[in-house]
């Protein structure tokens, strides 16, 4: 049954329905408080850049997009959502995202894969060009590396953005 059908029938919301405009919020730099409720406490957050751990950090490195870029959102997208088991979740978000930096557009395809868990995020990823992220099991040297490197970045961006504090409004 198509989602819109299911939903019309008077059928349940997808986890992938709650989520999706929260995720939509912090791509697009607006993010409130509250659009991080959707994330479990122990969530981690991975792209190329950064590797947080814990929804304060998963928030200095969302609040932080504002300060980076005049502007960013998600222009495109796809989603797939699949039970892996009861309350288990994957959600694939095949999408486009677009950045405007120093006055020049940025286009990036990406690939978001949400893990959920009794509808909460414990697992969030962001696939730039939609090429795995490196780590020390796909390449041990190198995947090291990149570890401490995007740890290091997440520190300096936690520390700078207030160490995962609300902004004030």
């Amino acid at each position: 049954m198509e989602k819109d059908a299911m939903k019309g029938a008077g059928l349940s919301k997808t986890v992938s329905d709650i989520i999706l405009p929260r995720i939509l919020n912090l791509y697009a730099s607006r993010a409130t408080p509250q659009d991080f409720e959707i994330y479990a406490p122990h969530a981690t957050f991975e792209d190329p850049l950064m590797q947080a751990q814990g929804v304060k950090e998963i928030k200095s490195a969302f609040y932080s997009l504002a300060k980076v870029f005049r502007e960013s959102k998600i222009v495109d997208y796809n989603i797939e959502e699949n039970v892996i088991s009861p309350g288990h979740t994957e959600i694939l978000i095949d999408n486009k995202q677009y950045y405007k930096f120093c006055g020049k557009d940025i286009n990036v395809v990406s690939l978001i894969k949400l893990y959920t868990e009794d509808g909460k995020i414990v697992r969030h990823e962001d696939w730039w060009d939609k090429k795995p992220l490196s780590n020390k099991e796909t390449s041990p040297f190198v995947g090291r590396i990149n570890e401490f490197r995007k740890r290091a970045s997440m520190f300096v961006t936690h520390a700078f953005m207030g160490f995962g504090k609300d902004p004030v409004v």
